[in-house]
């Protein structure tokens, strides 16, 4: 799997790169500018782009207005965003439209190598990912101007927290150590209490729940 990254801290990028090559990803390339990203990106064509929010040349956003552009002229690479601080509005941006093959995580997931290839492989792979933090704090939110989300119980709001994180029902039910069936019902429940489509697709699941949530 082709790796491009984008990161203007030096070390992090070269330990970005040695932890991705350990994992078995091919980088084909890492730059500390936005605009050299994009000029790589299209030049090589990965199956993943990896890139930092603030960049130079700027020093602001311009590592997310790279991904945004690379969303749209390269629609078969996935597009995952690093931040250091939890932005909702980053988020929203970066999901807007069809959030198929886009991940927005903290760069404190770095640490665990392991979930952070999984996660690279799943956004490659066409699936969303988005970061627990974001994903508590959309619920957080939507728990106080949204009356069905406050009403459901506990085990419902943990299961709505984890479907927006982008996990799959295998997934769920280990992080919650629960069975693979319960978890069938609860979202079955949520999607009920919530008045969201049914569908059999869980990555279309996911999708719905994003939306709802960034309403």
């Amino acid at each position: 799997m082709r790796v491009v990254i984008g990161e203007d801290e030096v070390l992090l990028r070269e330990g970005l790169v040695l932890l991705l090559e350990r994992a078995g990803f091919d980088v084909v390339a890492a730059e500390g500018d936005a605009d050299r990203l994009v000029a790589a990106a299209l030049r090589h064509r990965p199956d993943v782009v990896i890139t930092d929010i603030r960049m130079p040349p700027g020093g602001t956003d311009d590592g997310l207005r790279a991904a945004l552009k690379l969303r749209s002229r390269l629609p078969r690479t996935g597009i995952l965003v690093l931040s250091q601080h939890l932005s909702r509005q980053y988020a929203l941006d970066l999901l807007a439209g069809d959030p198929s093959g886009v991940g927005y995580l903290l760069k404190q997931r770095v640490a665990d190598a392991r979930r952070f290839a999984a996660d690279i492989r799943r956004v490659a792979g066409g699936e969303t990912v988005l970061d627990p933090e974001i994903a508590a704090a959309a619920l957080a939110r939507a728990e106080q101007v949204d009356d069905r989300v406050s009403r459901l119980t506990r085990r419902q709001r943990e299961v709505l927290s984890l479907l927006a994180e982008g996990l799959s029902n295998a997934a769920i039910a280990e992080s919650l150590v629960i069975a693979e069936k319960s978890v069938v019902e609860h979202v079955s429940k949520v999607y009920d209490a919530l008045q969201l489509p049914q569908t059999g697709s869980e990555h279309r699941r996911v999708l719905a729940v994003l939306r709802y949530l960034s309403q």
